[in-house]
Parts: structure tokens; C-alpha cells; sequence
């Protein structure tokens, strides 16, 4: 591909207040909102309808600049209730058409004061529909999204970080996103609630907290290098391995080995995204990186038991190689875009995990079902199991 400009319908350079620069030398031009200044990532597109709070707070994106596909964003503001951790983690934003006036009773600062306060740089007024079918054909790639209020830019320097930003292939991500510290979900410390799960934190979401705590557990999390005899010592019920960001592969450099400790154990285990890759590979499974990624909440999944497909939330840009699975593992979910690997379980074994984003947030709700799985597998362990401090088993 050769350097080329990209120029808006009816927005020429020198009326724009806000640029995006890709890593293949293409630039467009558009009107600044959030933040002023520029910040580099990994550009992808997002087709979700709803959710531009949760999707901007969600730590899967950390290190990435996200394209709204919807064209209408930030027309219910933002709120408090919606955040999917304490502050947002993608880099920046690129919209298609200009903020308008929220709408919403929920609402407590519109979008653009939030981006600002929260130090998000966004684009608007970008043709993100031949952005997308752009990142569609050629993958996702590095890119600067940059905002001066005097529409002046440093074309050639903004290139140059776009073209030596590092893309996640070999990051260990979710280290930088993970607690420092185990904490326990509020509301949830009673001994009364009967299931004790400890959740390993690489880029959790809180709505996958309060859908483990609606079904009674109780809930610790812990950080993503936690060991297993750590874990193992809080006597959990079951292990539940989290969303997050990066190379699967570089963050199971020193989970894998703990995993495979507590997956010994016979204890239940569940991942969810980034938990779920890191699983397979613990089982002996590959995973390699997508060219485009799955992201939004209009991604369709066929079970493959039940033949029942299911509207799913999805986040990744690496997914499991089929062709690397042991006999051992069974693919339980397919996706009805392109087939890839949504879900595997280990035969005979409470261990399973899904690609997707049960906890819906943003929705659909199709899938809420797989935390009361979890539930009766920590149930069915507990019953046919002799009661033993696992830690004590380990070498």
C-alpha cells in the first residue's frame, strides 16, 4: 500500500481540528472531541449498537483506538453505573458523526465532557464505514488519532509513531490491567453465600463480578500471576480465569504452569475471552492472532450440543488454532461468521470456557445461563468429592 490521503466529504485539512493517521500511510481528516493532543494504538472497529461507556472502560481494549460503527454515539451520555472498570483503557475513539445532546435520565455528564476528564482523544466526522471495510480487508493495524483546536498537525511525526507502535502479537497485556492485590467483590463477603470462587484478574469486567455474585458466590480476586498454591489456599469452590488484552501466549508464559497445577486438582474451572485462550493453551492447544478480531455485541455462535445459536458480546483479536487442539478437548461453540473456536470443554472434566462475553455488557443476554453451569459444576464437585486443602497436594 502507498501513502495516500483520505479526505472526509465536505472537510478539507485546513478546517480540521482532528486526524487519524494509520501505520499504511492513509490520513484522515475530521473534528477533534475529548482530550486535546494524540495517542497511538492499535486502530479496530467495533459494530455494537449500545455500550460506547462499557466498551471505553472495558480493560480488553487497553492499547487500542476504537471505530464505532454506529453511527449515532453518546446520545444517552454517560453515568457512573456503567463503567466496566474505574477508568477507561482504550487509547481513543473515532466516530462518525459529531456528539449530540444526551437523552437520557441516567445521564450525569455528556459524552464529550466525560472523554475529557477522562483523557480520551476522539476523532468524529470520519467516514468510519470505509475505515471499517479498510481494517476489513487489510486487518487491524497501529494509527494516531490526534485533536488541536487549531487544526495544526505534524503529519510526518504522527506517521512515525504510527509505524513504530508495537501491535499486541508477544505484549503480556493484562499484567499492566491486572489488580496489584487480592480484594474481594463487596456485597459478597458473607460465609453464608454457599460457592467461594476466586477469579483471576487479566482485564476483569465488572458485570462478569456481579453476574457470579447473583448466582451467591462468593468472590476473590486475585492477580494474574497469582500462584496456584496462592489460589489453592483460599479454598476456593472453583477457579474462574477472566477476560483481558494482549497475546494469550505471552501472558501464559507464567499462568500456563500455575493453571496446569490447579487444573490437577479436579477443581471447576471457567474462562471467559483472554481466560479462555490461556486455557487451551494450558490443555495444549495454539493460539494465533485474527486479522480483523471479533468485537461488538451482534456476533452470532452456534452450540454445537443443542444446535441453538446465541447473539453474543464479543472482544478478541486472537482466537484457539483448531488444528492444534488435544483429543482431550472438545469444541463445544462455533462462530456463524467465520467458524472460529467459541467455546471447548475437557471431556469427563468440570472445565470449560467460551470465547464470548456472557455477562452481557453490553448485552444481549443469551448466554447468562453458563454462570449457573459453573454454579452446578462447583455444586456436583462438592458432592462427589472428599473435602481436602488442595494446596497440600501440590509439589
Amino acid at each position: 500500500m502507498t501513502d495516500q490521503t483520505a479526505c472526509t466529504p465536505g472537510l478539507c485539512p485546513d478546517r480540521a481540528t482532528g486526524v487519524l493517521v494509520l501505520a499504511d500511510g492513509t490520513v484522515w481528516w475530521g473534528h477533534g472531541l475529548g482530550r486535546k493532543g494524540n495517542t497511538t494504538g492499535e486502530v479496530v472497529f467495533c459494530t455494537g449498537m449500545t455500550g460506547y461507556q462499557e466498551t471505553l472502560t472495558d480493560p480488553s481494549f487497553a492499547g487500542q483506538i476504537i471505530t464505532f460503527t454506529f453511527p449515532h454515539i453518546g446520545n444517552t451520555g454517560t453515568n457512573p453505573d456503567d463503567h466496566e472498570a474505574q477508568h477507561p483503557f482504550a487509547r481513543g475513539c473515532i466516530l462518525r458523526a459529531p456528539v449530540g445532546i444526551d437523552s437520557s435520565w441516567r445521564a450525569t455528564a455528556n459524552l464529550p465532557e466525560w472523554m475529557r476528564r477522562n483523557n480520551v482523544v476522539c476523532v468524529t466526522g470520519i467516514d468510519t464505514r470505509a475505515l471499517t471495510i479498510r481494517l476489513r480487508e487489510y486487518g487491524t493495524m497501529a494509527g494516531v488519532v490526534a485533536h488541536d483546536p487549531n487544526g495544526i498537525f505534524n503529519l510526518e511525526h504522527l506517521l512515525h509513531q504510527a509505524r513504530t507502535h508495537p501491535l499486541p502479537d508477544g505484549l503480556d497485556l493484562a499484567t499492566r490491567v491486572s489488580c496489584q492485590q487480592p480484594w474481594e467483590w463487596p456485597d459478597t463477603q458473607s460465609r453464608d453465600r454457599p460457592w467461594h470462587v476466586v477469579a483471576v484478574d487479566f482485564g476483569i469486567k465488572q458485570n462478569i463480578l456481579r453476574c457470579l455474585a447473583a448466582e451467591s458466590c462468593r468472590i476473590t480476586i486475585v492477580p494474574a500471576h497469582t500462584t496456584a498454591r496462592e489460589i489453592l489456599n483460599l479454598a476456593p469452590d472453583g477457579v474462574f480465569l477472566s477476560n483481558g488484552p494482549g497475546d494469550p501466549a505471552a501472558t501464559g508464559r507464567s499462568v500456563i504452569p500455575e493453571l496446569k497445577k490447579i487444573l490437577s486438582t479436579g477443581l471447576p474451572v471457567f474462562g471467559i475471552c483472554l481466560g479462555h485462550q490461556i486455557l487451551a493453551l494450558a490443555l495444549g492447544a495454539k493460539t494465533l492472532r485474527m486479522k480483523r478480531g471479533h468485537r461488538g455485541s451482534n456476533q452470532p455462535v452456534k452450540c454445537l450440543a443443542t444446535g441453538r445459536v446465541a447473539i453474543t458480546s464479543q472482544n478478541h483479536g486472537f482466537a484457539i488454532d483448531p488444528d492444534s487442539l488435544p483429543n482431550e478437548v472438545v469444541v463445544t461453540h462455533t462462530s456463524l461468521f467465520d467458524s472460529s473456536i467459541e467455546g471447548i470443554a475437557l471431556k469427563g472434566r468440570p472445565v470449560f470456557s467460551v470465547q464470548y462475553h456472557p455477562e452481557s455488557s453490553p448485552g444481549p443476554k443469551d448466554s447468562h445461563s453458563l454462570f449457573r453451569d459453573f454454579v452446578g459444576l462447583m455444586q456436583q464437585h462438592r458432592h462427589s468429592s472428599t473435602p481436602r486443602r488442595y494446596a497440600t497436594a501440590l509439589p
